[in-house]
């Protein structure tokens, strides 16, 4: 039992003083030689995820090109606000709290970018 612990003892010590340090080196040299490149960043983009895609989207893509980005976004925004109306009325008609009708507006919105509405 007492030469098993001296030689337990004589390979901690080693390692501590660094008389395994060479061999140590020899083992992880290898792995420190490896080149890691500039660190990529994703970019967030803000839009529609069915941007170009659904049922409506060849139309609207038309019309925006046609009546110009800033007239066709004053429209889509006049649009968008009388359907929120809708909704609005349609919930206090049944008697729907605040946070039914916010859902229901995600829901119209949601819907709105899989038809192509929002392309």
């Amino acid at each position: 039992m007492a030469i098993t612990s001296s030689i337990a003892t004589t390979s901690f010590s080693s390692c501590v003083s660094g008389e395994d340090y060479g061999m140590f080196m020899k083992k992880v040299q290898p792995l420190m030689n490896v080149k890691f490149g500039k660190a990529v960043r994703s970019r967030i983009m803000m839009g529609n995820v069915n941007d170009g895609k659904g049922l409506f989207a060849p139309i609207v893509v038309i019309t925006r090109n046609i009546v110009g980005k800033k007239r066709f976004n004053q429209l889509r925004g006049k649009a968008i606000a009388l359907h929120s109306q809708v909704i609005t009325e349609f919930c206090k008609s049944i008697g729907a709290d605040q946070k039914q009708r916010q859902g229901l507006i995600r829901l119209a919105k949601k819907n709105g970018e899989k038809l192509g509405f929002l392309a």
